[in-house]
């Protein structure tokens, strides 16, 4: 079994994540939910976590790849 395009697409959608909560980070996009503003600063972790979790998925794709 082929795990290349699993590992593909987790990847990427890791990746849409860490680029949208960077984004925040550099606009300070407001969001609500609830009533409740969330702080800007919850994105950070919205950032590293997605971003390793993409970087580690990408990581794997190419070393799959060479094998």
């Amino acid at each position: 079994m082929n795990e290349r395009p699993y590992l593909l697409i987790t990847a990427s959608i890791f990746g849409v994540l860490a680029v949208a909560h960077f984004t925040r980070l550099l606009l300070h996009w407001p969001i609500v939910l609830g009533g409740w503003s969330v702080p800007v600063w919850i994105s950070l972790p919205g950032l590293l976590v997605p971003g390793a979790l993409a970087w580690w998925g990408f990581r794997l794709v190419r070393s799959e790849r060479s094998t």
